[in-house]
């Protein structure tokens, strides 16, 4: 059947229901509240099973795997436009971008090197298998996409299918490791908070208080020139526009040259910001109204890329994948519970846990874990993550253009060995600068009960 624009409509006419009862399943099964089962995650799975790979019900396009590469070009591009720039890693949140940064590259590095070294010759994977490990744990759906995009553009059909199962699997193991990991370390006295039951708006989804419910953006235009949503709109796919014809005059000029498409979406976004700065236009773009978009590509990204995985593309890499799978786990279990006391003290918990959601799934679910543990966020963490990833971004944008590019130039041992260097590094240097063994108490507060019998000792000194 000839792909028209009623296929487009039928794809993202299904998919938009499948999200709408994702939500709707959120909101009323109890199961998937205590999962904190993202909705396009649900969706994508019924999309799956309902899909012409499993039961045939809904007939998904044969275009249907291509569109997480566009989507995915339209959060760089806005993340570009709405990231923030500026700032210093200090206090606390050294700490902080020490475990995050020997985390993420530690990770990359060694399952780069498990693919080469342990994969390829027991399994006869190819090289750049174990990499798929952190491009669905640590990297999530958004870099499931686009290094599973670039690796196909060169032929490897089944990446965006290993990555986007990597992305499922690693959020079902942060949910349901991060939950017993809350439970235990509340009852061992670890956190500084008390525990406190989950706003119930993060538990359904739906936030019932109107006074409650957060703008999603402010206006910058006037309605009667243009619609503020499709002025940013526009911007943001003008963005992905000039970065597909600059992507075509490279390949056309350079055959054997691919760059991404997300890849060259961020550098043109760049570009387009300093324009902006330069011409004191800064504040023409609203950021939260950037970020709504890149929120909602994203969610029909995580949709449309599980909902287009091929259970035949995994078939024979099922062993593979389970023992991948099984030691990403353990390596994450293993960097909480032995580098959360050693970064963050004895009340290592709020920032150990949210560590761990970020190691396994994205820093959104590292946020839903942390308020299972600090419901208010009283502890600091996101204070001091907000610090640190402004020296942690170049490591997590700069892997996620450079892990494609490695495999395509064939330099996948060099890129998992410099990626662990990289990760050894940042040890030692945290060790040299006595950044840790931290200090008995931590980054964050006292415990609420410690802060009381430690103001009633210095009231009987006095």
């Amino acid at each position: 059947m000839d792909y028209t624009p009623y296929s487009l409509l039928l794809d993202i006419g299904w998919i938009s229901i499948l999200l709408i009862v994702g939500n709707a399943l959120r909101n009323r099964l109890k199961v998937l509240q205590a999962l904190l089962l993202p909705a396009p995650i649900t969706a994508g799975l019924i999309g799956l099973i309902l899909g012409p790979e499993v039961l045939g019900w809904i007939g998904w396009s044969d275009q249907v795997g291509t569109y997480t590469t566009l989507l995915i070009a339209v959060v760089f591009a806005s993340m570009a436009y709405s990231m923030e720039m500026g700032g210093s890693v200090a206090s606390g949140a050294r700490n902080m971008w020490s475990y995050s940064t020997a985390m993420f590259m530690g990770q990359w590095g060694i399952f780069i090197l498990l693919g080469i070294y342990l994969f390829a010759p027991v399994f006869g994977t190819e090289p750049w298998f174990g990499m798929m490990l952190p491009v669905g744990f640590v990297g999530g759906f958004g870099t499931a996409a686009a290094v599973g995009s670039s690796l196909e553009d060169i032929g490897i059909a089944e990446a965006s299918s290993l990555g986007f199962t990597a992305a499922t699997v690693g959020t079902l193991v942060a949910i349901v490791g991060g939950v017993i990991a809350a439970n235990i370390g509340i009852r061992k006295g670890k956190a500084t908070q008390l525990q406190g039951d989950l706003p119930d708006d993060l538990r359904t989804g739906y936030i019932e208080d109107v006074d409650e419910r957060p703008s999603i953006g402010k206006a910058t235009t006037n309605p009667s020139s243009i619609e503020p949503l499709a002025l940013h709109g526009g911007f943001i796919l003008f963005t992905v526009l000039v970065a597909y014809l600059l992507n075509n005059l490279i390949t056309d000029k350079w055959p054997n040259v691919s760059i991404p498409l997300f890849a060259m979406a961020f550098v043109v976004g760049l570009i387009g910001r300093m324009l902006l700065r330069v011409t004191k236009r800064q504040e023409f773009l609203d950021r939260d109204t950037v970020t709504t978009i890149s929120g909602a590509a994203t969610d029909y990204m995580i949709a449309f890329g599980i909902a287009s995985i091929i259970p035949a593309a995994l078939a024979d890499y099922w062993q593979a994948l389970v023992l991948m799978f099984v030691l990403g786990t353990i390596f994450c279990v293993a960097w909480m519970l032995w580098a959360g006391p050693l970064f963050f003290g004895e009340y290592w918990l709020e920032r150990g846990i949210f560590g761990w959601g970020w190691a396994t799934a994205a820093v959104a679910t590292g946020i839903a874990l942390l308020k299972m543990v600090d419901p208010k966020l009283k502890s600091g963490t996101l204070n001091e993550y907000g610090v640190a990833y402004v020296g942690f971004a170049p490591f997590e944008i700069g892997m996620t253009i450079l892990a494609p590019i490695a495999v395509i130039a064939g330099f996948t041992t060099g890129f998992g060995w410099a990626s662990f260097g990289i990760a050894v590094a940042v040890l030692i240097m945290a060790f040299v600068l006595k950044w840790v063994p931290a200090k008995k108490h931590g980054t964050g507060a006292k415990p609420d009960s410690e802060k009381a019998s430690s103001g009633a000792e210095a009231k009987a000194e006095a």
